[in-house]
Formats: C-alpha cells, sequence, structure tokens
C-alpha cells in the first residue's frame, strides 16, 4: 500500500480548491460515530483497512469531528517552537501514531443521481481516504478543506468510507504554529450532491466608493445573480453599479442577502460592499482610515481542541463584540468556514492567515527551510490556493497573511504573485522577512513603547539584513504599520494597554494591533479527587513541551473573561468621555460609524454612594470626530464654586461639602444588537469633581464617625523614652499597650486591637511571581533575579528593649526591625510608629534600604522589590470585604484603567482570580478604606492616607507561588492581609518587552501611614 505522509507534496486525487457556500442542494452530513483503531507506525493496520468487507466491530467507537488524543487515545502534546520530532525533512520517525477512520453510511431516501462530492474541512495532518475499496487520494495541510469527485464510487446503499491519519506528516513542517498537536479529523465531512451543469466555485467583487457599489460575480458556469433588496437580476460575468448602497465594515455589518442559481441550485449570497487600499501610506477601507482593535484567535476549547461548534464561534464572536474588539487574525491558519460567515453578519475585520509557519528551523540556523527550499513550493502555494479561493467571498476577510513566522526565501515571492493576480483586492502581510518586499505592511511582534512610538515618526531603526537607505528600506518606512502580536496576554496581566493603545491612536501611520491572545490553550482534564483543571504543555510526559505557555489568553480556558480582557476593553473602547471645566468632551473613535447608536447616562457618588443620576444629551458626532455638551445642571450644583441649583437633566438631592464626588459618565447601546442588549456599556468616563481631598467615606459604622489622620511623630530624645512595661500574661511573655493595642513585647508585633486577635506587621517584599514576572530570557527574568538575592526568603529582627521599642509618650509607641534574607546584607530597616487617639490606631511605616542591593559579588544583579508593603494574620472567620477605591476587580500600576473609583463589596473568596497556574492577583490599588467583616467578629476598619494597595487572601504568598492549581490552595486557617504601599506593575515580558521602569518599585526610603479601627456591633 502506498504511503503518501512523507511525500513533500500537498495532495493527490483532489478537486480544484473553490469558495465555501451554502445552497439548497442537498447535502449528507457524515458527522457523528465512526469506527477506529490507533497504531504506532504510518502503516496504520495495514491494507485490509479500504477493504469493504473489514470486520471492523471490534474497533472502537469515536466522534468526528474530534481529535483522538481528546478521546482516550494516545495524548496531545504541546510545543511553541520546538518541532516535537527530529528536523530531518520531509522525513518522519517510525513511530508515528495512525488512527485508521471507518464509516458505513446510506444515502438518504431520493438523493439525486448525478454529480457527488466528498469534502473534508480539517484532517490533521494527512489524510488518505478510499471509498468502497477505491482510493480517493490524500492531502495536507491541516487547517484547510479538500474535496474528492465520487461521482459513480458513491452508492445507495452500503458504503463504506476509510480514513487513514498520519499524526506527522511532511505538511506538520509547515506546521509548527504555537500550538496543541492535535491529530484527527476534527472538522465536518459532508457528501454534497452537485447538479450537471451547476455552479461549482465563483467569485463576488463588491466594491464601494462615494455611495454607490460595484457588483460583479463571476462563475465557472453560467447563472443569474438576484438581489431583491437592491432590485438587481443580472447575469454572471456583468458588472453593475449601484448609485446607493450602504458600505460594509466591522461596526455596520450591512450584508445585502441574494441569490446565485443555476441549474437548479439556489446559492446563498451575502454581499457587503466595500474596498480596501494602502494610499498614502496608510490602511484605507471604504476611504477612510481603520484602526484594527484586534486579537489574535487559535480555534480553541478545553475539552474538544480546535472542534469547535458554532454555539462557541457565536459566543466567542459575542465576547468579542462586547469587549470593544473589532478585528481578529486567525492565528495561524484559516479558521473553520462557519467562523467567518459569522464575522460577515456581526462585524469583524479579519485577518485571514495562511496554514504555514515554520519557526523550528530556530533550531537548524534555518537551514533546510521549507520557503528555501524548492521541493517545498507546491505545497506552500496549494495551502495559498486554498485559503483564498475558499475565503474569497467573505467582505470581513480584508488582508491576506501568507503566513508566520517562517523566515524567508523565494517561495514568498512565488505566494504574493499568485495571490495578487488572483485578488488584487486585498493587501497582503507578512511579517517575518525584514525585506519586507511580499507585504503591503511594515509589521512587527511586541515591540516597547519606545520602540512603537519611532515606528510612528517612521524613524524606527533598519531591520538586521537590510542596507540603511536601500529601496528595501525606504519602502518600508513608508508602509503603514500592523502590529500583528503585542500584549502577551500569559497569566496576571498584560500591562501598559492603554500606553500601547494612546501610541497606536497618535499616529497615522498605524492600522492596529493584535493582542497575543484570545484564549488559554488549557486542555481539560480530573485529578484523583475527580477535581476538574486545565492542562498545559508541562502536564503531559513527553518532550520537548512548552509548558504553560500555551496559557496565554484573554480568557480562560472555560471561556470566563480574565482581568486582562477587561483591561483591553477600556483601553480600545471607541468613545472617549472626559471633563474639561464644565462641559463634557466626547470623542468618537470609530473609523465608520456616528454616534448615533448610543445613548448616554451619568451618575453622582459621594464617598460611592449615589446621590444623583440622569441622561446626558449628546449631539450626532461623525466617525473621528469629538463634540462637547455641558455638564447637566444637577451637576454643576455640586461643583464647589456656588452654582444656582436647577435640578434639570435628572434627579439630585442635597451633597454634603466633604467626601470625593465622582462623576461617572457611560455610552451605552440604545438598542438591542444581535452581540448585545440595550443598556450593554461600550465606554466609560469618570472625573472627580470636588476641590478638597477627603477620605472620609459616609458610612454606617461607628468607625466613620471620627476619622483620624495623624501626620509623622516625632521622637523623644532616647534618654528621655520611658523602657516598655511588662504587663503579665504568660510565663515570659512581655505585652505593651497602647490605648487598646496590645503587643508582643518580643517582637514588637501588634498582637491584638480592641480585643481582636491579630498578627503583624511584618515587611512584605514578596509576590507569588506571575508568568510576566518570570519572563522569557535573562533579560526579563525578573523573578529568578529576586529569587536570586533571596526576597522570597525574608527573616525579620526586631530591635529589643530600648533600641527597638519607643514610648515617646503615653499614646504613642515606636517598633524598629531590620528585615533581610540569609547569605546577603541586603534590607530594609523599619520603622513602626504607633499612635492611639479617639478610639483609633494610626501607624506609620518606615522603611529604608540597606546592603548590598546593587551588588557586583553577587552576578552583577541589580534587582527592585516586587512589593512594598505590610503583611497582616487575622482570625479565618472573616469572610468579607467592603471597600472604597478602584474596583471591584483586580488592579495594578499599569493595569488599573478598568477598575472605576466606587464603593465595592465582595467576599474573600471572590477576591481570587483562579489563573490556571496560581500566581499573584487580587490587588487592588488607591484604596481609601476597607472593612474586614466575619459572623461573630468585630469589624476592622482600615483607613489609607491617602491611599493603599490592599489585597485578603486564605493562603500566603508562599503558598500561592507553590501552588501548582488553583485547587492545591487551600484555607490555612487565617486571612492574610497585605496593606501595601505599592507593587510593582505587569508588564508583558513572558513574551515580549521587559517591563518600563516607571512601573517599577526603586530601592529607596519608603513611608505610608494607615489607621485602624476596630468596630464592634452593627
Amino acid at each position: 500500500m502506498v504511503e503518501f505522509h512523507e511525500d513533500p507534496g500537498p495532495g493527490s486525487g483532489r478537486r480544484a480548491p473553490r469558495a465555501d457556500f451554502v445552497s439548497d442542494a442537498p447535502r449528507l452530513s457524515l458527522n457523528g460515530r465512526w469506527r477506529f483503531r490507533l497504531s504506532g507506525t504510518a502503516a496504520g493496520t495495514g491494507p485490509s483497512i479500504s477493504d469493504p468487507g473489514l470486520d471492523d466491530t471490534g474497533w472502537d467507537p469515536i466522534r468526528v469531528p474530534s481529535h483522538w488524543v481528546l478521546e482516550g487515545h494516545d495524548q496531545p502534546l504541546y510545543t511553541n517552537t520546538a518541532y516535537p520530532f527530529p528536523i530531518d525533512p520531509p522525513y518522519l520517525p517510525d513511530l508515528n501514531p495512525t488512527g485508521d477512520y471507518r464509516l458505513r453510511f446510506d444515502l438518504p431516501p431520493g438523493w439525486p443521481d448525478g454529480r457527488a462530492v466528498l469534502r473534508f474541512q480539517g484532517v490533521d495532518s494527512c489524510g488518505t481516504v478510499w471509498l468502497n475499496g477505491e482510493l480517493l487520494g490524500h492531502s495536507k495541510g491541516s487547517r484547510l478543506p479538500f474535496e474528492f469527485d465520487v461521482t459513480g464510487v458513491v452508492r445507495p446503499r452500503g458504503n463504506v468510507l476509510a480514513v487513514r491519519v498520519q499524526r506527522w506528516s511532511s505538511g506538520s513542517y509547515l506546521e509548527d504554529q504555537d500550538m496543541w498537536w492535535l491529530p484527527g479529523i476534527f472538522r465536518d465531512v459532508e457528501l454534497l450532491s452537485r447538479p450537471e451543469g451547476g455552479i461549482d466555485d465563483f467569485t463576488v467583487r463588491a466594491s464601494y466608493a462615494s455611495g454607490s457599489g460595484t457588483l460583479l460575480v463571476t462563475a465557472d458556469a453560467p447563472g443569474l445573480v438576484e438581489v431583491p433588496e437592491l432590485g438587481l437580476a443580472v447575469a454572471t460575468g456583468q458588472e453593475v453599479t449601484i448609485a446607493r448602497v450602504e458600505p460594509w465594515s466591522a461596526e455596520h455589518p450591512r450584508l445585502y442577502h441574494g441569490t446565485l442559481t443555476a441549474a437548479g441550485e439556489t446559492i446563498e449570497l451575502a454581499i457587503g460592499f466595500r474596498t480596501v487600499e494602502i494610499s498614502g501610506g496608510r490602511l484605507l477601507i471604504n476611504g477612510a482610515p481603520v484602526l484594527f482593535r484586534g486579537v489574535n484567535r487559535h480555534e480553541h476549547d478545553p475539552d474538544r481542541g480546535r472542534s469547535l461548534d458554532r454555539e462557541t464561534m457565536i459566543r466567542d464572536i459575542e465576547l468579542m463584540k462586547r469587549h470593544n474588539v473589532n478585528a481578529v487574525r486567525t492565528a495561524h491558519y484559516p479558521p473553520h468556514p462557519e467562523f467567518l460567515r459569522l464575522c460577515d453578519e456581526y462585524g469583524l475585520w479579519v485577518v485571514d492567515e495562511c496554514d504555514i509557519e515554520t519557526h523550528g528551523f530556530i533550531y537548524s540556523g534555518w537551514e533546510g527551510n521549507p520557503p528555501a527550499e524548492p521541493m517545498w513550493r507546491e505545497a506552500l502555494l496549494d495551502r495559498t490556493r486554498r485559503m483564498v479561493e475558499r475565503d474569497k467571498n467573505h467582505p470581513s476577510v480584508v488582508i491576506w497573511s501568507l503566513g508566520n513566522e517562517s523566515g524567508s526565501g523565494p517561495a514568498f515571492a512565488d505566494l504574493e504573485t499568485w495571490i495578487r493576480e488572483r485578488d488584487p483586492t486585498r493587501p497582503l502581510h507578512y511579517e517575518r522577512d525584514p525585506s519586507y518586499r511580499h507585504s503591503d505592511f511594515y509589521s512587527l511582534m511586541y515591540p516597547s513603547l519606545d520602540d512603537l512610538e519611532r515606528i510612528g515618526r517612521r524613524k524606527e531603526e533598519t531591520p538586521s539584513g537590510v542596507e540603511p537607505g536601500s529601496d528595501d528600506d525606504v519602502r518600508r518606512r513608508g508602509l503603514p504599520f500592523l502590529l500583528c502580536e503585542y500584549a502577551h496576554a500569559m497569566g496576571n496581566g498584560p500591562g501598559s494597554l492603554v500606553e500601547y493603545q494612546a501610541i497606536l491612536e497618535s499616529y497615522e501611520r498605524f492600522c492596529g494591533g493584535f493582542v497575543w491572545e484570545w484564549i488559554d490553550h488549557g486542555l481539560a482534564g480530573v485529578d484523583a479527587f475527580g477535581r476538574r483543571y486545565y492542562r498545559h504543555g508541562g502536564d503531559i510526559d513527553h518532550q520537548p513541551n512548552g509548558g504553560r505557555y500555551c496559557l496565554d489568553g484573554l480568557l480562560f480556558p472555560d471561556r470566563t473573561p480574565s482581568p486582562g480582557l477587561g483591561e483591553l476593553r477600556k483601553a480600545i473602547e471607541p468613545v472617549s468621555i472626559s471633563v474639561e471645566g464644565r462641559e463634557v468632551v466626547v470623542v468618537n473613535k470609530h473609523d465608520a460609524v456616528s454616534l448615533a447608536h448610543l445613548g448616554f447616562r451619568w451618575r453622582v457618588k459621594v464617598d460611592g454612594i449615589r446621590r444623583a443620576a440622569g441622561t446626558l444629551e449628546v449631539p450626532d458626532c461623525p466617525a473621528r470626530s469629538e463634540v462637547r455638551v455641558p455638564l447637566p445642571d444637577a451637576v454643576t450644583a455640586m461643583l464647589p464654586e456656588p452654582h444656582p441649583a436647577a435640578p434639570a437633566g435628572g434627579e439630585r438631592q442635597p451633597v454634603e461639602a466633604s467626601g470625593e464626588v465622582w462623576l461617572t459618565i457611560e455610552a451605552v447601546l440604545a438598542e438591542d444588537t444581535r452581540w448585545a442588549p440595550a443598556g450593554h456599556v461600550i465606554a466609560w468616563g469618570q472625573a472627580r469633581l470636588d476641590s478638597a481631598t477627603s477620605h472620609s467615606p459616609v458610612s454606617h459604622s461607628p468607625a466613620s464617625h471620627s476619622p483620624v489622620s495623624h501626620g509623622p511623630v516625632s521622637h523623644s530624645p532616647a534618654s528621655h523614652r520611658p523602657r516598655p512595661a511588662d504587663e503579665g500574661g504568660r510565663a515570659g511573655e512581655v505585652r505593651v499597650r497602647v490605648g487598646e493595642a496590645a503587643f508582643d513585647g518580643r517582637t514588637g508585633r501588634l498582637t491584638s486591637l480592641g480585643g481582636l486577635e491579630l498578627d503583624g506587621p511584618v515587611l512584605d517584599v514578596w509576590r507569588a511571581p506571575t508568568e510576566n514576572d518570570r519572563g522569557q530570557g535573562p533579560r526579563n527574568a525578573l523573578a529568578a533575579d529576586w529569587e536570586a538575592v533571596g526576597l522570597d526568603r525574608f527573616l525579620h529582627r526586631f530591635l529589643h528593649r530600648a533600641d527597638g521599642l519607643d514610648r515617646p509618650d503615653d499614646h504613642t509607641l515606636v517598633v524598629r526591625g531590620r528585615s533581610g534574607p540569609a547569605t546577603r546584607t541586603l534590607g530594609f530597616r523599619t520603622t513602626y510608629t504607633y499612635r492611639w487617639q479617639d478610639g483609633t490606631l494610626h501607624l506609620l511605616v518606615e522603611a529604608d534600604p540597606v546592603g548590598d542591593w546593587d551588588d557586583t559579588a553577587y552576578g552583577h544583579l541589580t534587582v527592585t522589590p516586587p512589593r512594598m508593603g505590610t503583611r497582616w494574620s487575622l482570625p479565618g472567620g472573616y469572610t468579607d470585604v467592603t471597600w472604597f477605591g478602584r474596583g471591584p476587580g483586580e488592579s495594578y500600576a499599569d493595569s488599573r484603567a478598568a477598575a472605576r473609583v466606587g464603593r465595592y463589596a465582595r467576599s474573600i473568596d471572590a477576591l481570587q482570580t483562579p489563573y490556571p497556574v496560581p500566581q499573584e492577583n487580587g490587588n487592588h490599588v488607591e484604596t481609601r478604606w476597607l472593612e474586614l467583616s466575619g459572623p461573630g467578629l468585630p469589624t476592622l476598619r482600615v483607613d489609607g492616607e491617602p491611599h493603599l494597595d490592599f489585597t485578603a487572601r486564605r493562603w500566603t504568598s508562599e503558598a500561592l507561588q507553590a501552588a501548582r492549581r488553583p485547587h492545591d490552595l487551600t484555607d490555612s486557617g487565617r486571612v492574610w492581609l497585605n496593606l501595601d504601599h505599592g507593587q510593582q506593575g505587569l508588564g508583558s515580558a513572558s513574551c515580549g518587552p521587559a517591563l518600563p521602569g516607571r512601573y517599577r518599585l526603586e530601592v529607596r526610603r519608603y513611608s505610608w501611614s494607615m489607621t485602624l479601627t476596630v468596630v464592634r456591633g452593627s
């Protein structure tokens, strides 16, 4: 039996590629339960697979479509860049798991005589097909369809379809795309009836200019094109111009539905008039510039891998639209064709990427890279043809991408030439060839903010391998820039999304960017206790593997939005709302539509409690324009300056002079859309209206009645300081009291306050490293540097007696200490100054660095701490936190835009973000005050002066770091509360630039303060 899997050619026996379309011709889905047997080599079960009489009743049942490694056969494998087999093109190892599939089927009653086509939408990686014992051929190109003409082979009853699928094939050398290697028949299998003389392929060209549309439909057989809404009925091949049409755009996906009929078959048409061009160094669609607010999207489901159903695709698109995403790069292969139909309908710009990536050749120094080797030319061209022909009629597809991370080589010139001749209506993208000769865009991955700014000014550095001032260099500087990957969304992050977006919006050269990536590629697993979790590459007993690197999405594997997606939503919102003086400034950042589809509403809160609300009348504002409207009278009446009270435009209540007065304005959908209901928030802005700053929230608890803020405490000379008194207790225990606060005289720690047992504070400079802290390579290895100098293992020393505990007066206690790691001199000297007044305990924390922070004796490490804060241990009975500050979700120095200032209440458990790999999470910046409560416990209130960062957990940072899965985190019996000066930012260094210096905590003196109050009763 002939084995095709090592042939570098793309396939044999297949029909020419053609457009994917929906028609009323009979179609039989062959999805369902097939028979399956897995073998260890490419020979599979042997030559008998094609024998219709083979007894396969003992074979296993398997779902089609699916991946056999997710159906109980063998195991999935994940690599990022490395091939999981030797680089020996086009050959593969003898051990090559191979799945043999068989299906028996009958044609339904009334199935017409005549032509029949067997179609496979996706087989990974090489599929050889027999029908009723006859070899039809084979195909490679896993994410692309292939068809066989089975006219005269298929019969009314007793058909036996057999498919042999090798896990590895020559095609695998072209599919090294940072993803799970998931073999099998994973997309639909269909039998199609084709009428004699009917249309097999057609091309729709629908352009737009100055209000009119031009339509030309060509086909491989004569047919009639009808678009009732346009009063159109013309023959194929006849170009017509319609005087007035609405253009298609991602913001207004206007489709004109029609039909193409021939030989008794009716084909559905969904026509979108739009023109894509590059002019003056800018990308224009319908004559106007566009800015992609995009994501890279792998197809993924935790249970089904890349075998997605339509409902899951719709869920993805609805989530994208609700989070202001307007564009998708189909990383790194064409998606299921249904996804593109949905993009046409819902409205998403699409960069359609070819199923080509040869990244693993970096390990051979790019020697033998397929685009540079003639034997691969036909396979590369075949993949390009199949993508373009299948997807050419989708208005959502506005750019063809030649592939991803495949180096350079002569083949790209062939791909470019073929596409430009076949489809001159769309520009081309390819990022990895430094000459950019075959791309209409300059493109990079993961530039720093500074580099991106230079690119916007067309002042970027010349790429390596290109002569400065050469024709290639000059041409590239004139190209628009497409940021094909940025903001690596691995774990907690990414940071700086607002800053990236601000730069992208500041220069005409930019046509937008695509965050990497849409969803975590975690695969569902169940542990020994029946608990569901998500596997990554490191959970598979195979080398090489890409470890956790597949968990790099804005959605968690179960499609729960991560905090990163919420931050992206805010960063890319298409409407900007701000307040300047007594005016609201509304900027319409849409590219194609006015603000007519939105309504605006406002509300005013004082210290987080609503006092007034209403609607804001905003006149219609064209795309890329701004409008200014006066603040509602009910709002201006609340401003600090005297102003006539006129409650027009909304309800109004008297507002007290003290407290923080915040105005929030939201832009919301005025009507239901197919992706969100009326009232869905598209954008929002906040402005603080009071001029005086007060951090004393309105509250029903006694704690708010007498807020006290103290400045630094003056210290008496040492000779006048009284020594702390021994107040008894357990044998040898020294308890020192200041008001209702009790301290352990041996450690200096606060042990009770107002009768509440607690323990703390200790200086805390550590956080459980995020994936971005761990970085990629020595440039970004922050966590490794922290661990190398011992920031994760600080030990604390209380300076005893006169050196440690001072009592300048009866209401004040000063505790001094030192914190640092074993083996190092670095650390901090700490001073905690407590002052009791009016039933509250004021705490001033001072930390001064000492030792070898900038030392050359330990590998020239210069480190900065990830956190500067205090850690407290509280009774485990605390269950809830209420706070006034940013929320409700987590926030960090460089990821805080999505967190509004307000009053929030959450359970301590709900404050945790369940990243699939546990890491630092749940921080809240700019917290004015917080209150912890629990059954039978007094309320502990903390007021920042003016702000604190806080986290509250049932486990320590060390336990968080040690956990491999979220379910490894167990209740310690205590609540661990961090009250911090701050943490460093998040960044996106897991694959990207180093964290900007402004988001690091310098090694310097720190000072911050807070007030603690214990409140009993309601």
